[in-house]
C-alpha cells in the first residue's frame, strides 16, 4: 500500500506581488487545496483497484492450481505464456522453465504435432472449438495421450492472441471407465442375485402351502395302494386253489370268503384314482419347477387370468388360507408378451402385500379388478388395510425400503417387481384407493392375439 500524498504547507503570500490582495491569496490556496484532496481521493480509489486486481489475481492462480485438468496458453507464435500445476506435474517441469518455449517441445513426435497445428488453424479459420488427442511427453520421458479442447484467446480489441488448451491425460479416463465397467458388472451380478433371492424368498412362503397341497393326492395313492396290496393277497390266495386244481364247490366258497368279484369290481376305481393322484402330483411338481427356475429370457403370449389365479391360489396356501381375495376373471383372455414366471412373481408380491397390510382385521380382503384397452391390460390390486402414508409413498419402490418391523421385511419385493414390470414394457404405480386402503395398479402392453389351448 502507498503511503497518503502528505498535505503541502500553505504558502505566505509574496509582499511584492502588484495588484494581488489577501483575498485573490485565499482563493489560490482554496483551490490547491481542492486540487489535493482530489489528489487523495484518486490514489486511494487507484490502491482499492491495485487491491481487487491482486484479489483477482490470486483467485485465477488457485483455480489454474486446483485444477486437475492440464491447461497451457500460448501466443500467436506458439510461445508457452501461462501453465497450471497439472501439466507442470505432468511434463516434469517448473512453471518457469516452460514460459516462452514453444508449445510443440512438449508433442512426443512429428504425427502428433502435425495434428495439434492442423487443429489450431482450423480454431482460428472456424472462430471456434475444437478437440484433439495428441501424444506429450511426461516427466519419465513416456508417450501419455492426452484429449485437449482448443480455443482462441482473445485481447482486449476481440483480436486472436494465441490459443488454449485444456485437457484431460486419457490414461486417467480409461482407469475410470475400467473400474466404472468393473462396478457396472458388479451391480448386475447383485441385481440377479437379489432377483434369485426375492424369487427365493417367495418360494420359501409357499413351502407349507406346497405340503398341504402335496398331501391330499398322495395320501389318495397311498390309501388306494394299501387297498391293492389286500386285494392282491386275496386274489393270490384265489388263484392258488385254482392252481391246485380245486373242485368247483370250493373254488365258489373261496370266491365268496375272499369276495372276489368285489375286488374285481372295485380295482377300475382304485387305479384310476391312483392316476389321477399321481397327475395331480406332477403338475403341482411341474408348476412349482417352473416358479423356482431361474428365468432364461424367454418371452411368450402369456395370459394374466391363469398367472393371477395361480398366484391367488399359491399365496393362500402358503401363508394365507383364510385371506379373502375378491377376483371374478373376464370372460376373454387378457394377452401380454413375457415371462410367465416373472409376471407371476409380480402378481404374487402384490397379493402378498395386501395379506401382510390387513394384517390383525378380521375382514381383511383384496379386490383385484382387471380393464383393458386396444393397447394397455390394466390389474388393479385394492386392500382394505391402513393405506400408504403420503410421505413414504414416493418411496415404496425404493430398493430396501419397507416399513415392516425389522426381521419380517427386506424391502425388495416391491422394488423388484418394478424392475420386472419395466422389462416387460409397463408400468407399476402405487396410490392410496378413495375409499381407503392401498391400491396398486399393474399396467402391461396388450398382446395383439391370444393363441388358441391345445385342444389336448
Amino acid at each position: 500500500m502507498k503511503r497518503a500524498l502528505p498535505r503541502p504547507p500553505l504558502p505566505s503570500p509574496p509582499p511584492d506581488l502588484a495588484g494581488v490582495d489577501e483575498s485573490t491569496w485565499l482563493d489560490v490556496i482554496q483551490k490547491m487545496d481542492e486540487v489535493y484532496t482530489q489528489l487523495v481521493a484518486d490514489e486511494v480509489a487507484l490502491e482499492a483497484k491495485n487491491a481487487e486486481l491482486e484479489e483477482q489475481q490470486r483467485f485465477v492462480m488457485s483455480l489454474l492450481t486446483a485444477m486437475s485438468d492440464v491447461l497451457v496458453a500460448c501466443n500467436a507464435d506458439g510461445l508457452i505464456e501461462e501453465t497450471n500445476a497439472a501439466l507442470c506435474e505432468l511434463v516434469g517441469r517448473r512453471d518457469e522453465a516452460l514460459r516462452g518455449t514453444p508449445l510443440a517441445r512438449l508433442v512426443a513426435d512429428e504425427v502428433s504435432g502435425a495434428r495439434l497445428r492442423h487443429t489450431l488453424q482450423s480454431v482460428v479459420k472456424e472462430r471456434g472449438s475444437a478437440t484433439v488427442e495428441i501424444d506429450l511427453i511426461d516427466a519419465q520421458g513416456q508417450r501419455v495421450p492426452v484429449d485437449f479442447n482448443c480455443s482462441v484467446r482473445r485481447n482486449a480489441q476481440g483480436r486472436g492472441a494465441g490459443h488454449v488448451l485444456v485437457g484431460r491425460p486419457l490414461g486417467e479416463i480409461k482407469r475410470a471407465y475400467v473400474a466404472l465397467r468393473e462396478a457396472h458388472e458388479a451391480l448386475k451380478r447383485t441385481q440377479a442375485q437379489l432377483l434369485h433371492s426375492e424369487k427365493m424368498a417367495s418360494l420359501g412362503r409357499l413351502v407349507a402351502g406346497v405340503a398341504h397341497e402335496l398331501n391330499n393326492p398322495i395320501s389318495f395313492v397311498l390309501g388306494n395302494v394299501s387297498a391293492l396290496q389286500k386285494y392282491g393277497d386275496r386274489l393270490a390266495r384265489y388263484l392258488a386253489f385254482v392252481h391246485a386244481g380245486a373242485p368247483a364247490s370250493e373254488l365258489d366258497s373261496q370266491r365268496r370268503t375272499l369276495r372276489i368279484d368285489t375286488v374285481l369290481a372295485d380295482l377300475p376305481s382304485l387305479l384310476q384314482g391312483m392316476q389321477e393322484g399321481a397327475q395331480r402330483t406332477a403338475d403341482i411338481v411341474a408348476g412349482l419347477k417352473r416358479f423356482s427356475a431361474m428365468d432364461r429370457g424367454e418371452r411368450t403370449t402369456v395370459d394374466l387370468r391363469g398367472v393371477v389365479e395361480r398366484a391367488i391360489h399359491w399365496v393362500r396356501k402358503g401363508m394365507a388360507p383364510d385371506f379373502r381375495v375378491d377376483w371374478t376373471p373376464p370372460a376373454e383372455p387378457l394377452p401380454v408378451r413375457g415371462s410367465a414366471g416373472q409376471l407371476m412373481q409380480v402378481v404374487m408380491n402384490l397379493v402378498q402385500n395386501a395379506v401382510d397390510a390387513t394384517a390383525g382385521r378380521a375382514d381383511a380382503r383384496l379386490a383385484i379388478t382387471a380393464e383393458a384397452d386396444d393397447a394397455q391390460l390394466r390389474l388393479h390390486f385394492a386392500d382394505n388395510g391402513p393405506g400408504i402414508d403420503p410421505a413414504v409413498l414416493p418411496r415404496v419402490f425404493d430398493p430396501f425400503f419397507t416399513t415392516k418391523p425389522v426381521g419380517l421385511g427386506t424391502g425388495l419385493g416391491l422394488s423388484i417387481s418394478y424392475g420386472i414390470v419395466d422389462q416387460h414394457g409397463g408400468r407399476l404405480f402405487a396410490d392410496n384407493a378413495p375409499t381407503g386402503g392401498a391400491m396398486f395398479t399393474l399396467e402391461l402392453p396388450r398382446e395383439p392375439a391370444m393363441p388358441e389351448p391345445d385342444a389336448g
